[in-house]
């Protein structure tokens, strides 16, 4: 009992300071430029909070998440683009007039609606997740050919995305919005208030993770990453228990995307092809895959790491992206987050040194540690 008392304590406790962090000291101490460069990596880090539930607890190499980002980045960014055109009384947004439409595409027409928009964000990705898990683990497929699969999913939607020049952009993709569901985006008191948004939404999405992870569906979840076949004796189905996960991670994915698009004023397709999806990937593995806030932070450090290395050296950070991920997985497979145990084991394997086999043999006889060397 008062074991669970202090762990609920301490739990408190972190949620708190990290609130302190985010509302408090960033805002006092950070420029609006960086604290929108903040808001831009804790959407990263949304998105590595549902990396660590599907593949660190689940064991699903989710290379695709740049699916489920853009998802939910393009339709807010169409509904904003729409809201764009509205205040200057067009019927279509300017890069469409460019390309000579007069009418927007009937795809673009329901997302005109917040309403509709917002609840876009949150279902159309849960589906393509649930139908493309069931259709994969009902097949038992996973590991390495589930990864190739899924990040073949993301190039093709990546591809499918350029090919479409006159209704998403091409490979410019939709930028330059002015509003937010009416709040003026040029505004700094608007992009605080976008910065608290997207700092409030990852505590909720964290402290939401964490409950799923210390349920009994986070247990069975771990039991199918460790021992999927004797799971499916016991009478459960893995498939749907990774199903469950996987639309979980992709909500949060999409949640992270459209958060991005007003925080960074542009969605591309190179915002959401392999290469974003691989960063996410490495910014979990290098926090600890395993762990509630080791994505997070692995994913603000990594994000954080691109963009003050490649002001100074362009070239040079992928280069060092690839070698600090070898050296993570090859050395330090639980990573950063997982250091603290490893120290504990080692030093839990050390043989005892001749001063504690002194000790232990003068408290068993009865005598002092002192009467004890002499004897010896």
């Amino acid at each position: 009992m008062r074991n669970n008392l202090a762990q609920s304590w301490k739990v408190y406790a972190g949620f708190a300071i990290a609130a302190i962090v985010l509302f408090a000291i960033a805002p006092a101490l950070l420029s609006d430029f960086r604290l929108n460069q903040l808001g831009k990596y804790l959407c990263f880090g949304i998105v590595a909070v549902g990396i660590g539930l599907a593949w660190g607890r689940g064991g699903m190499l989710t290379l695709g998440q740049g699916v489920f980002f853009g998802l939910g980045a393009y339709m807010m960014a169409m509904h904003l683009k729409i809201a764009d055109a509205e205040l200057r009384g067009q019927d279509v947004p300017d890069f469409m007039q460019t390309a000579g439409l007069t009418k927007l595409p009937g795809y673009w027409v329901p997302f005109s609606s917040p309403v509709v928009t917002i609840v876009g964000i949150v279902v159309i990705p849960v589906l393509v997740a649930v139908v493309l898990g069931l259709g994969v683990f009902k097949r038992k497929v996973k590991g390495a050919y589930f990864a190739i699969l899924s990040q073949a999913l993301v190039a093709a939607f990546a591809i499918l995305l350029v090919g479409q020049q006159k209704t998403t952009g091409g490979s410019n993709g939709l930028n330059y919005f002015r509003s937010f569901f009416g709040l003026a985006l040029n505004d700094p008191a608007n992009r605080r208030l976008l910065f608290f948004i997207t700092a409030g939404t990852l505590l909720v999405i964290v402290a939401v993770t964490r409950q799923i992870m210390y349920s009994r569906y986070g247990e069975l979840l771990v039991a199918v990453r460790d021992q999927e076949e004797r799971v499916r004796f016991l009478g459960y189905d893995p498939a749907n228990v990774k199903v469950i996960a996987y639309a979980v991670a992709a909500l949060f994915a999409s949640i992270a995307g459209a958060l991005f698009v007003p925080i960074v004023g542009i969605v591309s397709p190179n915002d959401i092809g392999v290469v974003p999806s691989i960063a996410f990937l490495i910014g979990v593995a290098i926090g600890g895959r395993t762990t509630l806030l080791g994505p997070v932070l692995g994913a603000i450090a990594v994000a954080w790491a691109q963009t003050s290395l490649s002001e100074n050296f362009p070239s040079g950070w992928t280069y060092a992206q690839g070698l600090i991920f070898i050296l993570v997985v090859g050395f330090f497979p639980a990573g950063l987050a997982g250091l603290g145990a490893l120290i504990r084991r080692r030093k839990k394997s050390e043989p005892p040194s001749a001063t504690t086999d002194i000790a232990t043999v003068a408290a068993d006889s009865g005598t002092t540690t002192t009467e004890g060397a002499k004897a010896l």
